[in-house]
């Protein structure tokens, strides 16, 4: 459905942004970019968007190529929808209207059906008639993608979607929508620095470093299998230690606490204990290198333990 074959884009000559990517999505798919901030993950969905003209390269949706504005004088394909952090609302309506801005004014019954379809979809059903003016940040967030996903787009360009929303709505907003994309078979690409939005919810991820693809595959593998300590630790905190002369990257929970007799294990000094709720994050020195692993309960500054390190 989604080709983007060898494009580059720069605002500025000899300054590149985006590097020769290459991807494809399938109908249906979810994507999800990550990436340190000033990375370009913004700039992508822009790119595929149409908003800006690219350098170099081509993007095809289906048979169609996708330009910028120097070829059309309304920029952005008609079949996305891109929800920009900024929002873009109509502060002086309401809720309900700013959806149904894009429905058609012809058959009300229908766009009232859909409205109150969206506004379950992201948790706001007691919010239709409140003036978005007077709405909280993570309120408009939900809005907009309310508002994008009004005329089902074919494919959703969402940057950093849930990053003004509180964290007891978050989970089951991410739950509701991304269900509701898959029900409705809706493409969809993620700009996040949420490891949940990848992990839980994205059928492939793409990291970017250096204004280059690094990483393009699954979830669940780019996780297993990280190239590099800047892979893993869009994840997680990430130990990047030595043992027995080779470098290894271990996540927390990677790393377990054993008893004194077991000779295989690694001697270390406890230097700090932080309380995670379900787990401690365990901070101790091992032959002058810092590990970070989880544990159960606290563990005494100073103690000296015996650790077994899991993956080698």
């Amino acid at each position: 459905m989604l080709k983007v074959d060898s494009v580059s884009f720069s605002y500025q000559p000899k300054k590149s942004i985006l590097n020769d990517f290459n991807f494809s999505l399938k109908e249906g798919e979810h994507l999800c970019v990550m990436g340190e901030s000033g990375s370009g993950k913004s700039t992508l969905l822009k790119v595929i968007y149409g908003l800006v003209d690219i350098n170099k390269g081509q993007i095809f949706w289906k048979d169609d190529q996708i330009f910028g504005p120097k070829k059309h004088l309304v920029p952005g394909f008609e079949n996305f929808k891109y929800v920009a952090q900024d929002f873009d609302l109509m502060p002086y309506i309401s809720v309900s209207e700013n959806i149904k801005k894009y429905l058609s004014r012809f058959y009300p019954e229908e766009s009232e059906k859909r409205t109150q379809e969206l506004l379950e979809v992201i948790q706001m059903t007691a919010f239709a008639d409140v003036k978005v003016k007077n709405l909280s940040g993570g309120q408009k967030q939900r809005v907009a993608i309310a508002r994008a996903l009004a005329k089902e787009p074919q494919l959703l360009l969402l940057d950093e979607p849930f990053g003004q929303i509180d964290n007891f709505k978050k989970n089951s907003l991410r739950r509701n929508l991304f269900s509701y994309l898959k029900e409705k078979n809706i493409a969809c690409i993620i700009a996040t620095h949420d490891k949940n939005d990848a992990l839980s919810f994205a059928d492939k991820l793409i990291i970017i470093k250096d204004n280059k693809i690094l990483e393009n595959n699954s979830p669940k593998y780019i996780y297993n299998h990280p190239k590099e300590k800047y892979v893993a630790a869009l994840f997680d905190d990430v130990n990047e230690i030595i043992i027995n002369d080779k470098k290894v990257l271990l996540y927390p929970h990677q790393i377990q606490v054993v008893e004194k007799s077991d000779t295989d294990a690694e001697l270390i000094e406890v230097l700090n204990a932080y309380f995670k709720g379900s787990y401690w994050l365990i901070e101790a020195d091992f032959n002058g290198q810092k590990v970070y692993f989880n544990h159960a309960t606290e563990i005494k500054k100073r103690k000296v333990i015996q650790l077994e390190f899991m993956r080698r």
